[in-house]
């Protein structure tokens, strides 16, 4: 027979395991991927490797969510430049964009850890960096300022080029306008090499060189062979004096809206097209080089000139390794001695 508290205990296990199930539906309706249509832009042409890996990106995510999520992909700075877009993603119009790290030093001077002239010798370690405890935290300090990173993809070393001379070494810079990303760090160190910077939006630069407004550029082979720059260029100078990682940015707006099961699609097509774009980028970069070689005057720059090089911007390097803080560089400086094997 039951006791009268024993059944109130019986009532109570019911009710609760009721409220359980009840709690459980929109838990699980919540968990449903649902039909959405995002949007991604970047300034570079779709054939290039950021612009390949962006398609990636968009094939995964279609697959992962069974063709629910589609990301439309803009290239060529059709939704705007660079700046343009880093403010639609921070303010929750664009889904997602891809830009230089040196564009996110405006808004946390710590990516400009990235940006420091010949800092890194080989892309593996940039990715070593981008992909550790180190860019993982930075990206992470990105959520307060509207935005989810999603990870640093490779856009690789950067060359220079102009129509005037081959660079082949410090004094070969004196005078030349350049156009330089609108980033403290890159106005400084033209100006430490003798070179005259112009700030300009990548979408600005071709014409910029064709009127003769500016004389030469920096970037990767890759980007300079995919905007065509040789046409309004004569000589490609391999100085390989800044490596340039392209985080993936995602609107944190957009991010918020998701339930688990899409950020999850998000987040696993994110990691997959990084190594997919970067494996294209590595591959890609020396048909490249060939390729400009048959109609740009290419140089290579010798170690000792390299050197001097590095002389001339090192006050440059100072001064911003102070502005990005002395422990965020102490660590950067003891990860890359560990990967080079404590030389």
């Amino acid at each position: 027979m039951h006791t009268p508290s024993s059944v109130r205990r019986t009532v109570l296990a019911t009710l609760a395991a009721a409220a359980l199930a009840v709690c459980a539906l929109p838990a699980l309706a919540q968990d449903t991927i649902r039909e959405r249509n995002l949007k991604f832009a970047f300034s570079l042409a779709k054939d290039h490797p950021l612009g390949v890996g962006a398609q990636k990106f968009a094939d995964l995510v279609a697959q992962k969510s069974g063709g629910r999520m589609k990301v439309a992909l803009f290239g060529n700075a059709v939704l705007g430049s660079d700046q343009q877009n880093l403010s639609a993603v921070r303010g929750g119009t664009l889904d997602f964009a891809s830009m230089a790290t040196g564009l996110l030093a405006g808004i946390d001077k710590q990516f400009t850890v990235f940006d420091l002239p010949f800092l890194f010798t080989t892309p593996q370690e940039a990715w070593a960096i981008s992909d550790g405890p180190i860019g993982t935290r930075l990206q992470a300090g990105l959520a307060e300022r509207g935005i989810v990173g999603l990870g640093i993809w490779d856009l690789g070393f950067r060359n220079m080029t102009n129509s005037k001379r081959p660079i082949a070494r410090p004094e070969d810079l004196q005078g030349l306008k350049m156009r330089a990303i609108a980033s403290p760090i890159y106005l400084e160190m033209f100006s430490a090499l003798g070179a005259n910077p112009v700030p300009m939006t990548f979408g600005e630069v071709y014409g910029a060189l064709e009127s003769k407004a500016i004389d030469g550029q920096d970037n990767p082979v890759g980007v300079i062979e995919s905007a065509k720059f040789a046409e309004v260029q004569k000589y490609l100078s391999l100085t390989r004096h800044v490596y340039t990682g392209m985080p993936v940015l995602m609107s944190k707006k957009t991010w918020d809206g998701l339930n688990a099961a899409e950020r999850k699609v998000i987040e696993e097509a994110a990691v997959e097209a990084k190594q997919e774009e970067r494996k294209v980028a590595q591959a890609t970069e020396k048909q490249s080089i060939d390729n400009l070689r048959k109609t740009m005057q290419v140089n290579d720059v010798t170690p000792a000139e390299t050197e001097r090089l590095r002389q001339k911007v090192q006050p440059v390097v100072d001064k911003f390794s102070r502005e990005i803080g002395e422990g965020l560089m102490q660590q950067v400086n003891a990860e890359l001695a560990r990967l080079r094997g404590g030389k």
